[in-house]
């Protein structure tokens, strides 16, 4: 029998009432909503809206975006707090007057991403595979639960602490568990160099190249694979090297001499990786037709690439790749993932695609079943999204 633990308010730090009128009324439609059994549609600045099923007519919608602002920041703890609906530009520009960064490098997707949704959708940026994830770097949460109590998880500091750590557990959970009020996340210093090169290598060479640099000490922090055929008709292995001065010039002298490979112009290439993270790059915005579906395989980074025909772009040094697929070749691409020690997903649908099919790997049953159990402690009344934490009916 599975033996999974009960979640219940008193294991967080609970307010007697949300501490500022915007959330009283984040908490009076909560219940409402729960009352009536409607379901509650979040709503920040809907830059990833496209993650997440068309709203249907008769939700209640709870828009975030007014409860913005920079609670607290500690430069020299390397600690910000900030309301869910800070404009998440907003957050990276305070950071940078100071010489700091979220070093997960979290997608913008538009202007109008929020910290709330940031955190809600858990996604990394291209430095994931060598700094970690969003998650790792998530201090504190305060949420407002399916029953409109405001708790508090987590604090302001790396520590081990007894328990689940719950703070994290609500990153990429997608709205699921409750509303996020407000966020604590460690930020890192800006690296003081960085430099970019671009190798001319198919697939298949450049994940054998990255699986033997992984083992050396060199200074990697990200870099994308892609059919790019104004330099290389095979593959183009972009490759960035960031750290302290002399180990990214000692590195970067290294690769290029040993490689072959071009360093490139440091503003353009910054360009072109904002690009990548925000998917703004050709391989993202032009689908070979309008039947194809972006999908998201995460595997282990020694994968052998996928068989096929398949347009494919690499990240994570091997770790993730972005291929595009009709939504038939579900069973295909589900099974090489697994295989890989890893799962796929529907990142975003098909143009010519009305329905909204199962977008992600479906979990196995003791998996679903502590899904379920969350979802019942955190949203009794199931009033949040549901996605992967209950079973559809």
């Amino acid at each position: 029998m599975l033996e999974t633990p009960d979640f219940h308010a008193s294991q967080a730090s609970e307010a007697s009432a949300p501490p500022e009128p915007e959330l009283v009324r984040w908490a009076d439609a909560i219940r409402q909503a729960a009352q009536e059994a409607r379901p509650l549609v979040i709503c920040g600045g809907a830059s990833k809206a496209f993650l997440a099923p068309a709203v249907p007519l008769g939700h209640h919608r709870l828009d975030t975006q007014a409860h913005a602002g920079i609670v607290a920041y500690e430069p020299t703890e390397l600690v910000i707090t900030a309301k869910a609906g800070t404009p998440l530009q907003t957050l990276e520009a305070a950071l940078a007057e100071r010489g700091q960064a979220l070093a997960f490098e979290p997608p913008h997707f538009g202007a109008g991403g929020t910290v709330g949704g940031m955190v809600a959708a858990g996604l990394s940026g291209p430095a994931r595979a060598s700094v970690g994830a969003l998650r790792d770097y998530v201090l504190g949460i305060h949420l407002l639960n399916g029953r409109g109590q405001y708790l508090e998880f987590g604090g302001q500091v790396m520590k081990n602490v007894a328990g689940y750590d719950v703070s994290r557990l609500l990153a990429g959970s997608m709205g699921a568990l409750g509303v996020i009020a407000q966020a604590s996340l460690k930020v890192l210093p800006v690296a003081p160099a960085e430099a970019t090169l671009r190798l001319a290598l198919t697939q298949a060479e450049a994940l054998q190249q990255l699986a033997r640099w992984r083992g050396q000490p060199l200074p990697l922090n990200a870099s994308c694979w892609v059919i790019d055929s104004a330099h290389a008709p095979t593959g183009t292995l972009y490759l960035r090297l960031r750290g302290a001065i002399a180990a990214v010039e000692s590195a970067a002298q290294l690769l290029t001499r040993t490689t072959g490979g071009e360093r490139l112009d440091a503003a353009a290439a910054a360009a072109d990786w904002a690009a990548c993270r925000d998917q703004r790059l050709p391989f993202f915005q032009t689908p070979p037709d309008a039947t194809c579906a972006l999908w998201r395989l995460s595997v282990a980074p020694t994968t052998p690439p996928l068989a096929g025909d398949w347009p494919t772009l690499v990240e994570w040094h091997g770790g993730l790749r972005w291929l595009w697929a009709p939504l038939e070749a579900a069973p295909v691409l589900r099974a090489w993932a697994q295989a890989g020690g890893g799962h796929a997903t529907v990142f975003r649908l098909p143009a010519r695609h009305a329905s909204r099919d199962e977008r992600v790997t479906p979990l196995s049953g003791p998996l679903l079943a502590i899904h379920q159990r969350l979802k019942d402690a955190f949203d009794p009344a199931g009033i949040f999204p549901t996605g992967l934490w209950r079973a559809t009916p």
